[in-house]
């Protein structure tokens, strides 16, 4: 990705050419695609300015030109260096071995960028990582782990793109697993505005594969392209350098660096065009996909990082549901973007040099800052801390069963915490339904018509749910026999079983 500020003669970049993946302690996939910043006038690492009722926790310093991190699904957080090492932060320490070193030519935007976890991790001991190879280009690895470390030896390359040119700039290199459980991977292009444009090659697209390399048939250019081109999702991108996935929906939007005026937040569409180098920003041509949102120089220069606020638990306020964080690595502060008003505001300034931003389940905002030299990386959580009332988030549903069947009606709220939870029937409480759900195991006919909320609340107020209403119907689900064949009974390949 060039991070290039209005009128700037040289890229602010981050160096990629190593892909590195991270494990959990039971076993872990993760993705790693290189891409690192070269950074020109970097100032220190210093705490943002935020919202009213926010504030913000150091949670690790001294790490040497970070670039990307990831949430493994345990909770450790895996951060990506410059220089090749894979750090582990692990119960709110760093760790001081890594969970992988790898060697990496680190000049212009290449070294070790981007980490990914396979959404299977628990059952899989696979780690994902990108690194480059002579002659210099970028490939996506498998690596096993074990516990907080990689073992030694164990990686397999299961994508070699293609190779570079003498130019170090506009490797892009984020990486990330889709709802389809399939492997995203942004790709640059190479400073060679011509890439973009081409099914010929991987360079300036956004790519999926399968999470052992092979490539789905369902791609969008997998009957026009060969080979690894088949690869190809979208394309028509300058330098990708970060994407991110919305949990539930699966939509992804995509940061695009711009050149001399824009940068950009794409929708994510199967076989897209976003135009490059024939258009940048917003655009009227029907061959191509405009921007979501675009901003011009004159607010900043190079968009990194991007999240989704979906987390399990939901921490701020409930108006920031659904939003898309990013941020600007050259202006030093964080926005935020509402995909139904199609509005953006802002949320943080005064960083120094951001790269990266995840949202963790617990609903905390973390942010990735370079800083200045090369110890004062470091890593931030932001978390809402004001006097919050309780305020539904997600109400019960009606439902509909047969007699003797289970329900279940479920509530999810945010405020501060410690938030309870009483549901009732009809208006009267129910003896011990003080969870977010509840269940009645055997429903009878007597149910039938009863309707059911939950009340929340907390230290500074309560919120009611909407009522759900049960319907009981008077019959009973149909239990099915097999007779024949009996048991027991061999098949033949060919043969019909009635």
């Amino acid at each position: 990705m060039s991070l290039r500020p209005a009128h700037a003669t040289h890229d602010l970049s981050i160096p990629k050419t190593q892909i590195t993946a991270t494990l959990s302690s039971f076993r872990a996939w993760v993705l790693v695609v290189s891409a690192l910043l070269v950074l020109l006038g970097r100032s220190h690492v210093q705490a943002a300015t935020l919202p009213s009722g926010f504030t913000e926790t150091l949670i690790a310093s001294g790490i040497a030109s970070p670039t990307a991190m990831a949430f493994a699904p345990d909770g450790r957080l895996f951060v990506c260096e410059q220089g090749g090492k894979l750090r582990v932060i692990k119960n709110g320490t760093l760790l001081s071995t890594p969970f992988v070193t790898l060697t990496v030519d680190s000049s212009g935007e290449r070294g070790l960028l981007g980490v990914a976890f396979d959404p299977n991790f628990t059952t899989n001991h696979y780690v994902y990582y990108t690194t480059y190879s002579s002659p210099i280009h970028n490939r996506v690895v498998r690596y096993t782990g074990t516990g907080d470390v990689a073992v030694s030896g164990s990686g397999v390359a299961i994508l070699e793109l293609d190779n570079l040119s003498s130019a170090t700039f506009h490797n892009g290199g984020a990486m990330h697993f889709g709802k389809d459980g399939k492997l995203y991977i942004a790709v640059g292009e190479n400073t060679t505005p011509s890439n973009a444009q081409t099914l010929a090659n991987l360079l300036g697209k956004m790519l999926r594969i399968n999470s052992d390399g092979t490539i789905p048939t369902d791609n969008p250019f997998y009957n026009t392209t060969t080979g690894k081109n088949r690869a190809i999702w979208a394309l028509g991108l300058r330098n990708p350098f970060t994407f991110a996935v919305q949990p539930g929906t699966g939509d992804i939007f995509i940061n695009d660096v711009g050149q001399n005026t824009w940068e950009e937040i794409n929708e994510g569409i199967a076989g897209a065009n976003y135009g490059w180098p024939a258009t940048e920003g917003y655009t009227s041509n029907s061959s191509y996909v405009s921007p979501l949102y675009a901003y011009d120089h004159a607010n900043g220069c190079a968009i990194t990082g991007g999240a989704f606020y979906n987390p399990t638990t939901v921490q701020f306020p409930s108006t920031y549901v659904g939003e898309y964080f990013f941020a600007d690595y050259c202006a030093g502060w964080i926005k935020k973007y509402d995909p139904v008003s199609d509005s953006v505001a802002s949320f943080a300034s005064g960083i120094s040099a951001p790269v990266d931003l995840h949202v963790a389940s617990d609903g905390s905002l973390y942010y990735l800052a370079i800083g200045s030299g090369s110890t004062t990386g470091a890593v931030y959580r932001v978390r809402y801390t004001a006097s919050q009332p309780p305020s539904i988030t997600s109400q019960p549903a009606s439902q509909t069963v047969p007699i003797g069947g289970a329900v279940t009606f479920s509530v999810s709220a945010t405020g501060s915490a410690p938030l309870s939870y009483q549901w009732q029937r009809n208006g009267t409480n129910i003896t011990g339904a003080t969870s977010a759900s509840y269940t009645r195991s055997s429903v009878t006919t007597t149910d039938n018509g009863a309707s059911f909320r939950c009340v929340v609340t907390n230290a500074y107020g309560t919120a009611t749910s909407n009522t759900a209403i049960l319907t009981v119907l008077n019959n009973t689900a149909p239990t099915g026999t097999i007779t024949a064949p009996t048991g027991g009974t061999l098949y033949t390949a060919g043969s019909t079983v009635n």
